[in-house]
């Protein structure tokens, strides 16, 4: 089991929080570890449903199965909702797990990305992979929520996919947006 993490990096304008919202459509592009040339493109599933099992399987509920070509059994990726992943960070801990992928926080339990983080790289979700290995985050949008600096929220047509996104709050007579949008996958 090696366990992914996807983090965020943006400019937050007149935003408090940007949010993974856990029942919305997420898409990945992910490879066999062991084969250069085997890849899926741009998979699509849900974080709050896994997938339907036969009674006999010994596998672990899923979000997303594969068969890789010449392998037996399928490959597996499971997202960890919050206590399975401090579970699954404390459980590295302990093995002596080292962080990949660069300092600060990268390789921490997922959270909001917050005003205070704007530009720097944000854990928001922690994927438990057995062969198969996501390597790139597709927005589709809709699958962000951003609060802006004086409360209101945005769930409806926040749209990363171009790599920037924007409104009006008028409750506070605001601009919020959320620009120069970028992720990438840290293996942990």
């Amino acid at each position: 089991m090696v366990l992914f993490v996807l983090c965020i990096k943006a400019e937050l304008d007149g935003v408090e929080s940007l949010s993974l919202l856990k029942d919305s459509n997420l898409c990945f592009s992910v490879r066999n570890p062991l084969s250069d040339y085997e890849t899926r493109e741009k998979i699509v599933f849900n974080p709050s449903e896994t997938l339907e099992q036969d009674d006999g399987d010994r596998e672990p509920p899923h979000h997303f199965a594969v068969r890789w070509e010449g392998q037996k059994k399928f490959s597996t990726l499971i997202v960890l909702d919050e206590e399975g992943a401090k579970s699954a960070f404390k459980k590295m801990k302990k093995k002596g797990g080292k962080k990949k992928g660069g300092g600060g926080g990268e390789a921490d339990v997922p959270r909001d990305m917050t005003a205070d983080d704007s530009g720097e790289y944000v854990p928001v979700l922690a994927m438990e992979c057995r062969g198969v290995e996501p390597y790139a985050f597709h927005p589709l949008g809709n699958e962000f929520k951003v609060t802006s600096s004086g409360g209101a929220i945005f769930e409806e047509d926040v749209d990363l996919s171009e790599g920037d996104w924007g409104d009006y709050d008028e409750e506070n007579d605001e601009a919020v947006g959320v620009n120069e949008f970028e992720s990438k996958i840290i293996s942990v």
